[in-house]
């Protein structure tokens, strides 16, 4: 019964994602002029889900870098409270630079949305 559950949830959340990554190329396939090429909607929708996946696996690393810094500095703390300062400065240090790898995955997925260095060859013409 589990496992006929499980078969039915895979279905459901791969035929989700199927439709999730399949309905940007619907709307942008709309708005390209009759006779245009679709390698434009293509390379568009190609940028789109690579910034979404930058971003989302940038956050989930920071995420997980932050809570793993946060885990170590209570157990720290919680050990030897007297060391209570300098454990918080490394901590919040390790926390930045955690939160850096967001930021530049937010800059990758920025670039790749609105100052793409491949456009020039693929929306040429």
């Amino acid at each position: 019964m589990v496992r006929r559950f499980g078969k039915r949830l895979l279905t459901f959340f791969t035929t989700v994602a199927a439709v999730l990554v399949s309905s940007p190329v619907v709307f942008a396939a709309e708005a390209i002029p009759a006779g245009e090429s679709y390698v434009k909607v293509i390379f568009s929708v190609g940028a789109m889900v690579g910034a979404g996946l930058a971003i989302g696996l940038g956050a989930i690393g920071a995420g997980a870098g932050i809570g793993q810094a946060a885990s170590g500095a209570c157990e720290a703390v919680g050990r030897n409270p007297g060391v209570q300062g300098k454990i918080m400065t490394v901590m919040l240090v390790g926390m930045a630079m955690a939160e850096s790898i967001a930021i530049y995955a937010l800059v990758v997925s920025l670039v790749l949305l609105y100052a793409n260095p491949y456009m020039k060859y693929f929306l040429a013409g």
